[in-house]
């Protein structure tokens, strides 16, 4: 194997292993909420750990979900340089949407995209924030906020940093992020996808 794959490899299980951590199933357990995958749409991230009705678990699970991406990001950069860095984010959008140890049904990505835009480009990463704020705060919807966002952080990527490898990752990241939130999309398309707050089904 070429010395040069091998950290882009490394980089790559690093970020899907990190990522894979189920946090809001530990968290939910840990709090005696139950099994949170049981729980709601039975999705494991913060959105979901939300309707326990805990907002310390459901923040702690967000905080989290988003570090998982950001250290590896960070520890790959360190070590082996921006491409690794690259490649850790996608090994933990991975790890987090598909992990191993649930039988590959993990979360939807918001908070690991988050983690990820964060470490990689703090500016994409913070414009991707404000953008999820304005639109969950003026339609009410988690699931629109998270793919508007989602659909303009390849563009800002693009004008904020000028670099084509890190917005073709932010694309990738955005495209993942898509594919998650299908089931939510048809429901927006059919006009009967959940409000924050509200008691449609469970998005």
């Amino acid at each position: 194997m070429p010395t040069d794959i091998l950290p882009l490899i490394l980089a790559l299980v690093l970020g899907y292993l990190a990522g894979s951590i189920p946090f809001g199933l530990i968290l939910t357990q840990a709090a005696g909420l139950g099994d949170i995958r049981k729980i709601g749409s039975g999705n494991i991230g913060a959105t979901n750990v939300l309707r326990t009705g805990n907002r310390p678990v459901a923040a702690a699970t967000l905080v989290l979900d988003a570090l998982k991406a950001a250290i590896p990001v960070l520890v790959a950069r360190y070590f082996w340089g921006e491409e690794a860095a690259m490649l850790a984010a996608v090994g933990a959008f991975l790890g987090h949407c598909f992990p191993v140890w649930l039988g590959f049904k993990g979360g939807k990505g918001v908070a690991v995209m988050i983690g990820s835009l964060l470490s990689l480009a703090w500016p994409v990463g913070l414009i991707f924030c404000a953008v999820w704020l304005l639109i969950a705060y003026t339609r009410k919807i988690s699931s629109l906020a998270a793919l508007t966002a989602a659909a303009t952080a390849p563009i800002f990527a693009y004008v904020v940093v000028g670099s084509t490898n890190l917005t073709l990752t932010v694309l990738g990241l955005a495209l993942l992020l898509f594919f998650q939130h299908r089931e939510n999309i048809a429901r927006l398309l059919n006009g009967t996808e959940s409000t924050i707050g509200g008691d449609k089904k469970a998005s």
